[in-house]
């Protein structure tokens, strides 16, 4: 599959924009990095790890952790920031869900993270899938607490009720950035529409514990960055991460910011501070970054 190219502008400096040193990260590629690759290789299994990018990779997967993509690694929107392929997707494959189990078993994993292209053109977008790897996994693996971070559905609330219904411990949905950014950066999506779906899971179910996260360097202003916190509150969202954004290619959204680590680390005391349970807040975090982590610890 051939990922979409994006036609978009470099920065009028890129010498202004070169990637500072705490961003700049030592991969260890031995043995648990490889057999994590092959184990999920073998199963025909795919990881945001490695479709998206992620910085973390290495780490992750030397660490025998990985989030699983659901639905294929095919998306049908084209977000600008993001390096997972677009085009038309394959067919709805019902068998997933049970090697999702086979690998968490082999995996050894007690907490894990569940996520997935956007699927437009199932009338679902694929919630049917999320549930049957949470009732899978209850079926076969109890002990492992399972977190989704899931599309917006089209605003589709039968399809979030569904995935609610199968009882994640954590339900993630990222706004991504704020709300004026939306037309250039998250393609298909609406904040209002993103919003709307956190909201109704605390309707389904009052004690879920929902989460979104954001990424810094889009083009938002400080200001901005405080608005998303506020509407997120608002909804009662308990969690909340904040990353940098970082350009996967020459075809993506160019990096307007590199936030500081200091930055970071006062967005984390403001977040705490308007009320969130926990902000994970850094250069290299991701929305599943050490999830089970967030849950369990008081402050990052």
């Amino acid at each position: 599959m051939i990922k979409h190219r994006l036609t978009v502008q470099t920065p009028p400096n890129p010498e202004m924009l070169r990637k500072p040193e705490w961003l700049k990260v030592r991969g260890n590629f031995g043995d648990n990095y490889r057999n994590v690759k092959n184990l999920i290789g073998d199963l025909n299994l795919h990881s945001v790890c490695q479709e998206a990018s992620c910085p973390n990779i290495a780490e992750c997967f030397s660490h025998k952790t990985a989030t699983f993509l659901l639905l294929g690694s095919v998306c049908t929107r084209g977000c600008t920031f993001c390096d997972i392929a677009r085009g038309k997707p394959e067919h709805l494959d019902m068998d997933e869900p049970n090697r999702i189990v086979e690998a968490v078993r082999r995996m050894g994993l007690k907490y894990i993270v569940l996520t997935s292209v956007t699927r437009d053109d199932l009338k679902d977008g694929g919630a049917i899938i999320y549930a049957k790897c949470l009732e899978e996994m209850r079926k076969h693996l109890p002990e492992v607490q399972v977190e989704v971070l899931i599309p917006d559905f089209r605003g589709n609330k039968e399809a979030l009720k569904t995935v609610i219904d199968a009882k994640p411990v954590v339900l993630n949905h990222n706004l991504e950035t704020a709300e004026r950014l939306y037309p250039q950066v998250r393609l298909g999506s609406n904040y209002k529409r993103s919003l709307t779906l956190l909201a109704q899971a605390k309707e389904f179910d009052p004690e879920m514990i929902t989460k979104s996260g954001i990424m810094l360097g889009c083009g938002e202003t400080w200001e901005e960055i405080l608005e998303v916190m506020d509407d997120l509150r608002e909804i009662k969202v308990d969690l909340m991460t904040i990353g940098q954004y970082l350009r996967p290619s020459l075809w993506h959204l160019p990096v307007a910011k590199y936030y500081h680590p200091d930055e970071f680390k006062q967005l984390a005391e403001v977040g705490r501070s308007k009320g969130f349970r926990n902000v994970f807040s850094g250069p290299l975090v991701r929305s599943s970054y050490h999830a089970g982590e967030q849950l369990s610890s008081p402050v990052y």
